[in-house]
């Protein structure tokens, strides 16, 4: 038997507007070339940034293996990268998936079309990245983002 480790992300959008969900959505997403060299790193303590950042964009071209950033990441208007909450979860096997979730309150209007998820506050790694149809938020809107990256 031929064992492998898949990393399998999960991205859960939900868009709030007045306090009530208008919109939530399930995603996959594609695990970058460079994440899965920081992951294995961090594996054998070859590296110490670990991911903990997500960030969101209005970019839309699609996500490939080689991408290193968001097209057009968001730096104002309330909708700046962001510490995630980070927790383990059990999905298949006890602690299996390393849970991030944010939620940006926005003071100005974007069509956010990506997300990702990154190990620094300004620059850094890349995990993640996935597009998305746009989620329009206005002032006073929130945006939560629950990503699931699950070893498998």
């Amino acid at each position: 038997m031929n064992e492998c480790i898949k990393l399998i992300g999960t991205l859960i959008i939900e868009h709030f507007r007045n306090g009530k969900r208008v919109r939530k959505d399930e995603y996959k997403n594609l695990v970058v070339n460079a994440g899965l060299a920081q992951v294995a790193g961090l594996i054998v303590n070859l590296e110490t940034n670990y991911f903990d950042y997500m960030a969101i964009g209005t970019g839309t071209t699609a996500p490939q293996p080689t991408d290193t950033a968001l097209e057009n990441e968001i730096t104002t208007g309330g909708g700046a990268r962001a510490a995630a909450t980070i927790t383990r979860i059990t999905q298949d096997v006890t602690n299996d998936t390393v849970q991030f979730v944010h939620q940006w309150t926005f003071t100005s209007s974007f069509a956010i079309t990506e997300a990702g998820i990154f190990n620094d506050s300004t620059a850094g790694v890349m995990l993640s990245r996935k597009t998305f149809s746009a989620y329009n938020v206005v002032n006073g809107d929130e945006l939560q983002i629950t990503w699931r990256v699950q070893f498998k």
